[in-house]
C-alpha cells in the first residue's frame, strides 16, 4: 500500500509536526505526540487509498510543494518550495499561543486509474479518466476518517489525539493549491460546504471545549 518514498515522507513530516507541537516540552510529551501525529496522518492517507481502490484507481502521496509565485505562465520558482515541511514550523510561530495548533496538511496525491477501469461505462465510471468529483470523493475520505477518529479519541479519553485529528481535517479542508480542500471544492461545492461546516464545529470544540 505504501512505497518507500511515501513512507520516507510520512516519517519526516511526522517528526517535523510532532517537534513543532511539542517544542520546549519534555521528551515523553514529544514521543506521545510523535505517535499521535503518525496515527493521524496514517488514518488520513489510508482512508484516501481505500477510497481510491474502490474507485478502481490508485494514488501516490507526495510532499506538498509550491511551484508558482504569480499568475503569468512563466512565474515558477527555480526549485519548488517544500511547503508541506515548512508550513508546520511557520504555523507554530504564528499560532504559538494556541497549544497544539500546527499546520498538518503536508501531503497531496497523484491519482492513476487502473487499466481495466476503461471497460466500465456506467455511473461513476462514465469516463475512463478520473473526474473532479471522484477526486473530491477520495479527498473527502481522509477528512471524514479524521473527524470520525476525533470523536472516537474524545469518547475513549484521548483529547489530544482528538484535537490532532480535527486540526488535520481543518487544514486539509482549506481550498489551497493541490490540497484536499481544493480538490473537494472544485469537485463538489456542496460536499465541501458540508464537510467545512462540520470541521469548523469540530475546531470550535477543539479550541474552546476540549
Amino acid at each position: 500500500m505504501f512505497n518507500k518514498k511515501e513512507l520516507t515522507y510520512i516519517l519526516i513530516i511526522t517528526i517535523i509536526i510532532a517537534f513543532s507541537i511539542s517544542f520546549l516540552k519534555d521528551i515523553k510529551i514529544f514521543l506521545y505526540t510523535l505517535l499521535a501525529v503518525f496515527l493521524v496522518l496514517i488514518i488520513n492517507i489510508i482512508s484516501k487509498k481505500v477510497a481510491s481502490y474502490y474507485l478502481d484507481s490508485e494514488i501516490e502521496m507526495k510532499l506538498w510543494e509550491i511551484k508558482r509565485f504569480g499568475f503569468k505562465a512563466n512565474d515558477y520558482f527555480k526549485k519548488p518550495i517544500p511547503a508541506g515541511a515548512i508550513f508546520p514550523i511557520i504555523s507554530k510561530i504564528i499560532f504559538f499561543p494556541i497549544n497544539g495548533l500546527v499546520w498538518m496538511a503536508s501531503f497531496v496525491f497523484n491519482v492513476k486509474p487502473k487499466t481495466y477501469r476503461a471497460a466500465k461505462r456506467f455511473g461513476l465510471y462514465s469516463f475512463s479518466e478520473m473526474t473532479e468529483f471522484q477526486l473530491a470523493l477520495i479527498s473527502s475520505a481522509g477528512i471524514i476518517a479524521n473527524l470520525f477518529f476525533a470523536i472516537i479519541g474524545y469518547l475513549i479519553g484521548f483529547p489530544e489525539f482528538a484535537k490532532l485529528n480535527i486540526y488535520c481535517a481543518f487544514f486539509n479542508m482549506i481550498p489551497l493549491s493541490d490540497l484536499d480542500g481544493n480538490k473537494i471544492f472544485f469537485g463538489s461545492i456542496i460536499l465541501w460546504s458540508f464537510l467545512a461546516s462540520i470541521t469548523l464545529v469540530g475546531l470550535f470544540y477543539a479550541l474552546f471545549m476540549i
